[in-house]
């Protein structure tokens, strides 16, 4: 085919219902923007750039690097409702619960055993727990993804700082089945409720807690996050069922560039908190702004012109996301033990206070390529084989016990 026609077809096809490109480039972002903000803690390097001759700073951008977990929760809401949503349009029944339960597994918690069995090692070898009652807290919160709801197993934890969105991630999914049908049947209903609970929990805990540190982050306080993203696939769904001209291209990706400064907004007010507990105070509050946003930006891009479609789903964005989880679970990790035991050799002996700028460079392009090489070993050598088999076992076993009428 005519290459000129193949890129005009593809510009003028509905957006797809299976495989969401944008995503990619959304969940690139914000992983790396998340991960520039734990790399920075350790390397103090000055987030900036020289363009034309002129400094431009993006020290708000990494200074509240956290806050791009939102936008990875977003997404992730985005993505489990998909099915969902696409089904309203071309028929078919939900998965069962526990089919779905055991898909959720099979990609995570493998690759969760193997994190959590290597940092324990680590932390044992190095006597890195206060006590026993600390090392037995952390590791059977951890195995059970119930380490949010003890301080120690959550801010003084041997076995990686990301985990905790990962137990997020779990209680979410346990009760996804029963919220993916009442969206289904009640969009409205269902997502006022949640964004309601998640409204009212930030505010009881911004009210009455001087120390917000054991609450801002649970999961009641991100169901309004959840539902934007379940909210934007099924505005997604609906947008696909329309032939897009070239005036609804051109929308949609005016739209998708106009989000970006109003994201900028939202990081500046975040980056300029004074304290910890303002920090803490300021997610709550710019959690929903954070949320509106990426869904409207997820669902602008969808279906925005395909040069913008291009650019945010290709081959190195699809790469990225594909081995982004184990990316976000290992970076914070392998940035600590690099400065940890002086891998990245410096005349000074905290490099990082001193501003030595050539250890800072070095340590930093360590951390993301060393992060990058890990991840992408996990996801093809152990995550991807290992919850092949399981599902595979899984639906020989579902195959067996329908043949036996069970």
């Amino acid at each position: 085919m005519n290459p000129i026609k193949r890129w005009l077809d593809d510009a003028r096809a509905r957006p797809s219902l299976r495989y969401v490109e944008s995503c990619d480039g959304l969940r690139t972002m914000a992983v790396l923007i998340v991960a520039w903000f734990h790399i920075w803690q350790q390397s103090w390097l000055f987030p900036g750039l020289t363009l034309f001759g002129r400094d431009i700073s993006l020290d708000p951008l990494v200074r509240s690097g956290y806050m791009w977990v939102d936008m990875m929760i977003l997404i992730s809401g985005f993505c489990l409702y998909l099915p969902w949503a696409r089904m309203r349009y071309e028929g078919g029944e939900p998965a069962r619960p526990m089919d779905f339960y055991v898909r959720r597994l099979a990609r995570i918690h493998p690759s969760y055993l193997l994190t959590i069995a290597v940092m324990f090692a680590v932390a044992v070898a190095t006597n890195a727990y206060f006590d026993k009652a600390h090392m037995v807290r952390d590791l059977v919160s951890h195995l059970t993804y119930t380490h949010m709801f003890f301080y120690d197993a959550y801010y003084a934890s041997n076995l990686g700082g990301a985990l905790w969105t990962l137990a997020i991630e779990m209680q979410f999914y346990l009760i996804f089945p029963l919220l993916a049908r009442a969206f289904y049947r009640l969009p409205a209903t269902t997502f006022a409720a949640m964004v309601a609970i998640a409204l009212g929990f930030r505010g009881w805990v911004g009210t009455s807690f001087k120390d917000v540190s054991m609450f801002f982050n649970q999961l009641p306080a991100y169901l309004d996050t959840f539902a934007l993203g379940m909210m934007a696939a099924s505005v997604h769904a609906a947008l696909a069922q329309k032939k897009h001209g070239a005036l609804s291209r051109i929308l949609c990706s005016a739209l998708t560039i106009g989000v970006l400064p109003l994201l900028w907004q939202v990081v500046r007010a975040q980056a300029s908190c004074p304290n910890v507990e303002a920090i803490r105070l300021g997610q709550m509050n710019n959690r929903l702004a954070m949320g509106l946003l990426g869904a409207c930006f997820l669902v602008s891009s969808a279906n925005a012109g395909l040069v913008l479609r291009r650019i945010l789903g290709n081959p190195i964005t699809k790469f990225f996301s594909g081995v982004s989880l184990q990316f976000y679970i290992w970076h914070q990790t392998i940035a600590v033990w690099l400065i940890t035991y002086r891998v990245i050799p410096s005349e000074y002996e905290n490099p990082n206070w001193a501003g030595d700028p050539v250890w800072q460079m070095r340590y930093t392009i360590a951390c993301f390529a060393l992060s990058l090489l890990v991840a992408a070993a996990i996801t093809y050598g152990f995550e991807r084989p290992v919850a092949g088999r399981l599902l595979r076992a899984w639906q020989a076993y579902r195959e067996a016990k329908a043949k036996k009428g069970i």
